[in-house]
């Protein structure tokens, strides 16, 4: 069986995820962008927006300054990308839509739910006749005729256009044809993809095989509760049958990580980067990650492998938050060295850095500290401002 450092496992983590080697300079094009959003699978989405909109500065941490008009013609105009579930409401691959239709056949599953949906077939008629009809529309634009109201605790109670439209769209439905100032505009899903959609039915073995692929090419190396969170997460019906017929094919390699055990996987076409590190052959940049990044959307993974506990403290009260509001972690060669709580002070043109922290086994200096400036001077000048204020900041770094 293969055997690896840990450092040479995060290596190849790190260059699957597109984030080794220098940071860019030169300005991206269309096909860098999709180059990127091909190898990830997903671009999560999340209407915090304090510095930019997550998948926004994903592209950004492995683009550089890119346009993000880019990122809006391929999913809004060529239709190349759509919305819809994957580890979380995300910006999909169209080429993956046989992927994700063994949930949309599937969806809503809670009991509670399917109950809700049944019960309101006149109202999703009239939500398709609607969106037929005019479409896209804001869901504020479509009459409310529910035969109940949705019942919840949380902010979605009596919500119902919304919830039933959310429900549709897991169903595959009714996509987001475009958004406008963040705000979903809703047309039927037919028309939110390309008349070149592939729409190929696959058995769940075929389903899980090439799902299980993408998820271990964009992870490096994975154990299988990694791949079952990553990309389609919870989706990988008979994971452990298509693993062995995958080993067997010569398709995946078994690994063991020194340190972190064994049952790890890697695809065969990865592993001589994997053993590439011990020969000098990778490079690192320093690049802030958005708090959602694909490289650290598992959790329990990231601290497994570069332990580093993330942990989101947006919906924390600002009285027990340890780290800051809006936290980018800080990525240094191979390790998670620290973390940035930024904002946009839009008015003065200029990034404010709350608060930046060190882990406390980071590497000192200065070289790593003009690093860090380096990179959040980057992403001040890519979101138009001209200003940097570092507020607290560790002494070790001598950021300022």
């Amino acid at each position: 069986m293969l055997r690896v450092s840990a450092v040479a496992a995060r290596r190849l983590a790190i260059r699957a995820q597109r984030l080794d080697g220098p940071f860019p300079r030169r300005r991206p094009d269309l096909a860098a962008v999709r180059d990127v959003c091909r190898a990830l699978r997903c671009l999560q989405l999340d209407p915090t927006s304090v510095v930019a909109r997550s998948h926004l500065l994903v592209l950004f941490s492995r683009l550089g300054a890119f346009d993000p008009a880019l990122l809006e013609r391929l999913a809004y105009e060529d239709r190349e990308l759509f919305e819809y579930w994957a580890h979380e409401a995300s910006l999909v691959l169209t080429e993956d839509l046989p992927l994700h239709e063994w949930e949309m056949g599937r969806h809503p599953r809670h009991p509670r739910a399917v109950q809700w949906w049944e019960r309101n077939a006149a109202f999703r008629a009239h939500i398709l006749d609607r969106l037929r009809a005019g479409g896209p529309l804001r869901a504020r634009d479509i009459e409310d005729r529910s035969a109940e109201p949705w019942a919840s605790t949380g902010w979605t109670h009596e919500r119902n256009v919304a919830r039933m439209l959310d429900f549709m769209w897991g169903r595959g439905q009714v996509g987001i044809a475009s958004r406008v100032g963040g705000q979903r505009l809703w047309d039927l899903m037919e028309r939110c993809l390309p008349p070149v959609a592939p729409r190929e039915r696959l058995a769940e073995a075929e389903l899980t095989r090439r799902a299980a692929l993408h998820s271990i090419g964009a992870l490096g190396v994975a154990r299988v509760p990694h791949i079952r969170a990553h990309f389609t997460r919870g989706r990988y019906p008979g994971l452990p049958a298509v693993l062995a017929a995958l080993r067997a094919e010569g398709r995946i390699e078994p690994v063991t990580v020194d340190g972190l055990g064994d049952d790890w996987w890697v695809r065969a076409e990865d592993v001589e980067a994997l053993q590439a590190p011990a020969n000098g052959a990778w490079r690192g940049r320093t690049a802030l990650l958005s708090p959602f990044d694909n490289l650290l959307c598992d959790r329990g993974r990231a601290e497994l492998l570069f332990g580093f506990a993330h942990r989101l403290e947006i919906y924390v009260p600002r009285a027990q938050r340890r780290w800051g509001y809006f936290v980018l972690p800080i990525l240094h060669g191979d390790r998670l060295v620290g973390r940035a709580d930024l904002a946009i002070d839009r008015r003065a043109g200029r990034l404010v850095a709350h608060a930046v922290h060190r882990e406390p086994d980071a590497p000192r200096g200065a070289g790593i500290g003009r690093a860090v400036r380096r990179a959040l001077e980057r992403l001040a000048a890519w979101r138009g401002a001209t200003d940097l204020e570092l507020r607290a900041v560790p002494a070790e770094w001598r950021l300022r």
